[in-house]
This record gives C-alpha cells, sequence and structure tokens, in this order.
C-alpha cells in the first residue's frame, strides 16, 4: 500500500467520522429542544391550571370575607370596601418586591432548562 493511498484511507474515515459526529450532534440537539420545549409547556400548563384553581378558591374566599365583614359591621358594602383594601395592599406588597420575585423565578427556571 502506498502512502498516497493510506492518507486517501485515513482521510475517507476521517470524513466518515465527521459526518457520524455531525449526525449525532444534530440528533443531540433535535432532542434536547424537545426536551426544553415539552419541560416549558408541561411548566405552562402546570401553571395555569393551579393558577386557575387558585384564583376562583380566592375569589370565594373573598366574596364570603367580604360578607362575613360587612354582616358584622352591618354594611354590606363595607365589608366589600375592607376586602378589596385587602387587596389593593397586597398588590402593593408585590409591585414593591417585584424585582426580588423576577430574580427568583430566573433562577428557578434557570435550574430547570440548564440542568
Amino acid at each position: 500500500m502506498s502512502v498516497f493511498e493510506h492518507i486517501n484511507q485515513t482521510s475517507s474515515q476521517a470524513i466518515d467520522k465527521g459526518e457520524e459526529y455531525l449526525k449525532k450532534s444534530h440528533e443531540y440537539y433535535r432532542l434536547k429542544i424537545f426536551q426544553q420545549l415539552t419541560s416549558s409547556v408541561s411548566l405552562l400548563v402546570k401553571a395555569v391550571v393551579v393558577g386557575g384553581f387558585i384564583l376562583v378558591g380566592l375569589l370565594f374566599m373573598a366574596v364570603s370575607a367580604a360578607l362575613a365583614i360587612g354582616n358584622a359591621l352591618n354594611s354590606v358594602a363595607l365589608g366589600y370596601l375592607i376586602v378589596g383594601a385587602i387587596f389593593v395592599l397586597f398588590s402593593a406588597i408585590v409591585y414593591t418586591f417585584r424585582k426580588h420575585i423576577n430574580n427568583k423565578v430566573i433562577t428557578s427556571l434557570s435550574k430547570t432548562f440548564f440542568d
């Protein structure tokens, strides 16, 4: 076997290994993207379902609290006003700490996506 034939055979093997590597890398990244996509969709669906149930629960609790406070004060409107003020107060607190909440969410999601 001459030197040129050996070099030709070696370069053919290198090309084959390079093509195999590219195919495997492409498959890997397709699977990784699929994993990230399903993880994202799953997280979104869970958040919507759990958030929906929490929202309905808070709605019923707010109405019942407003009625109870209103009956205790002999003014249903005042009960609704107090409960509304409590929700505005909670909203102001959440708005104040929004950057801290964003950082926590980003940290949590980055652990999920980059591990």
